[in-house]
């Protein structure tokens, strides 16, 4: 009879110990600011999932999250770190306004999936920028992503601010920053009365998509191959360098497509307020926290990420209930980083431990590195 191990379950165990104790903390910060802890949180709650308004919009919310941690997924898988995000968004979200702008006489049936396509390629393009830089010239793609970031934001301020304005806020004494609003063929269909678009149903297929391309395909074994050891891949005759560029390509490409959704979808027009947040919502580093609550797995990021945005629509709601800062949710999107990558650390070193305390057993129930990379 096999013994129950609770290793098997890390995949849930640990998100589920570090959203615990996130919510702990923080509960202990509410407290000290003088709100009551339970109030705050079941003000947080009805916020978010109250209503079925309330779920839309956290749904709603949880889009450009989705794309971001997807992406976030496949750059691990292939041994890169994304920290680029926001700029992918931000420039996924230009392409895709620069096509809406130009093509407006088109119909929705070619306008839409030309606009998204766009934005795809202009994310991607962005993120295999810094995949250049580290397959030629060992450039740290954590640094390159993120003055990639700062690039992005400056552009298209720019942009809102010269070409791309609204002609009617040029006779205004302020001009606000944003195009104008978007033709309606360009507006992504509803899937309810609400404000839920079919951005978010498009999210879900692209991370079932990424599973197949990861887990069931030649290229995606190849791509998780250099993820684990890349001195192994070479030796396989497996190009490091191109599947690096290729895996954060790809993950800037769902990034950028997240943008294009975002403006497809909910603002039908491009703005800002002179930072990221202003167009982005800060949802290229929540798509981090999201990737890895979720495991750093294309489909456990589907429920982390809704998750996500549920705190980001809880949070209005609770600052209006027991005036606790809405910023409080980005402290426990810190938090929940922190008790993550701590109990990953600890049960890597944990494993460690045990594997030079015990014997090597063979066991043929074990899943190893090997059975994991190869595509069934």
């Amino acid at each position: 009879m096999n013994r129950f191990d609770p290793r098997q379950y890390n995949f849930i165990l640990v998100p589920l110990v570090a959203g615990s104790l996130a919510l702990l903390v923080g509960a202990v910060i509410i407290w000290l600011l003088g709100a009551n802890p339970v109030e705050a949180y079941i003000a947080m709650l009805e916020g978010a999932v109250g209503s079925p308004n309330a779920i839309a919009d956290s749904l709603v919310k949880s889009g450009p999250i989705l794309f971001v941690a997807i992406g976030i997924c496949i750059a691990y898988r292939g041994g890169v770190i994304n920290i680029g995000g926001e700029g992918q968004l931000v420039m996924g979200a230009l392409g895709t306004t620069a096509v809406v702008l130009t093509f407006r006489e088109l119909p929705s049936i070619i306008l839409i999936p030309l606009a998204l396509a766009v934005g795809f390629a202009a994310g991607g393009f962005w993120a295999a920028i810094a995949g250049f830089l580290k397959a030629q010239f060992k450039v740290n793609e954590v640094l390159s992503t993120v003055m990639l970031n700062a690039i992005a934001v400056l552009f298209m301020n720019y942009l809102l601010h010269g070409v791309l304005m609204d002609p009617t806020e040029l006779d205004n004494a302020i001009h606000i920053p944003q195009t104008e609003r978007f033709v309606l063929t360009a507006d992504l269909p509803r899937l309810i009365p609400t404000r839920l678009h079919a951005g978010i149903l498009l999210g879900v297929i692209v991370a079932f998509l990424v599973y197949i391309l990861l887990w069931r395909t030649t290229i995606g074994y190849r791509i998780r191959a250099v993820g684990y050891n890349v001195i192994a891949s070479e030796y396989a005759g497996i190009n490091v360098g191109r599947y690096q560029i290729l895996a954060i390509a790809l993950s800037g490409a769902l990034a950028g497509l997240g943008g294009a959704v975002e403006v497809l979808g909910v603002n039908h027009r491009l703005f800002t307020d002179g930072s990221a947040t202003g167009f982005t919502g800060n949802a290229g580093f929540n798509g981090i926290v999201a990737a890895l609550f979720g495991g750093l797995h294309p489909l456990g990021a589907i429920p982390a990420s809704f998750l996500f945005g549920a705190l980001l629509t809880g949070a209005n709601s609770m600052q209006r209930t027991v005036q606790v800062p809405s910023a409080f949710v980005t402290m426990l999107d810190g938090l929940v980083v922190i008790f993550v990558v701590s109990s990953q650390i600890w049960a890597k070193r944990r494993a460690t431990r045990r594997a030079i305390a015990e014997p090597l057993v063979q066991d043929p129930t074990a899943t190893t590195i090997q059975s994991d990379i190869t595509p069934s």
